[in-house]
C-alpha cells in the first residue's frame, strides 16, 4: 500500500463540510491523504459524532480548558497534531482564529474552505451565513467558494481553487449557503485536499 498524506480536520460546528471529505476519501476522489484526526474546539459538536461513525481518532481542545489562553489553546494544538504525525490541516467550519505563531509553524500545511469567491465578502467577521447576507445585500449575480492556504491573515492565503455558483432571484441567505456547499465547498474542498496531499507526498 502506498503511502498518504495524514490529514486532520478541525471543526467546531456540525461537520457537513468533514462528511463530503469522509465521502471523497471512500470514493477515492481523495487518494493521496487519509483523514487520519478529527479535532473539535466544541465538545457538542456533532461533527465528532461523524468522525466516531467513520472510525476517525477524535479530540476536543477548547480555550476554555485553558482560561481562554490563546497560546496555551494553541501550544496542545500543536502538541497533538505534531504528536499525529499529521501532513495537512483542514480548516473545516472551524470557529478559532489561530494566530501567527500557529500558522507559521504549518506553512503551507493548513487550508480552509471560505463561501464566498475571494477577495469579496472575505476577512475578519465574515463567516457562516453573514458571508451569504452580505452577497445579498450588495446584489451581486455570481457568488462561490474559494479553498486557500491560510495564513495569519483571515481568508489572506493564497488561492487554491475556486468556483462559481449563480445567484437565484428569491434568494436567502439561508437557501444560497445550501446551494455554494452543494455546488462548491463540497466539491473543491476534497479536490484541493487531494491535490495539497499529493503535492505533499511529492515533496516526501
Amino acid at each position: 500500500m502506498t503511502e498518504k498524506a495524514k490529514i486532520a480536520v478541525l471543526v467546531s460546528g456540525g461537520g457537513t463540510n468533514l462528511q463530503a471529505l469522509i465521502d471523497s476519501e471512500k470514493k477515492g476522489i481523495i487518494s493521496s491523504g487519509e483523514i487520519v484526526f478529527v479535532i473539535s474546539n466544541n465538545p457538542s459538536a456533532y461533527a465528532l459524532t461523524r468522525a466516531e461513525k467513520n472510525g476517525i481518532d477524535t479530540a476536543v481542545i477548547t480555550k476554555k480548558q485553558f482560561g481562554g489562553d490563546q497560546y496555551a489553546f494553541e501550544s496542545k494544538l500543536i502538541e497533538t497534531l505534531d504528536g499525529a504525525n499529521v501532513d495537512l490541516i483542514v480548516l473545516a467550519g472551524f470557529m478559532s482564529i489561530l494566530s501567527d505563531r500557529f500558522t507559521s509553524h504549518y506553512e503551507k500545511r493548513i487550508i480552509n474552505v471560505h463561501p464566498s469567491l475571494i477577495p469579496s465578502f472575505c476577512g475578519a467577521g465574515f463567516y457562516g451565513l453573514k458571508v451569504h447576507e452580505a452577497a445579498l445585500a450588495k446584489g451581486v449575480k455570481v457568488t462561490g467558494a474559494t479553498v486557500h492556504y491560510v495564513n495569519e491573515i483571515p481568508d489572506g492565503g493564497e488561492i487554491i481553487m475556486q468556483k462559481a455558483v449563480k445567484i437565484l432571484d428569491g434568494d436567502t441567505p439561508e437557501t444560497l449557503q445550501k446551494r455554494v456547499m452543494r455546488l462548491a465547498e463540497w466539491k473543491i474542498l476534497p479536490a484541493s485536499c487531494e491535490k495539497v496531499c499529493s503535492e505533499i507526498m511529492k515533496g516526501k
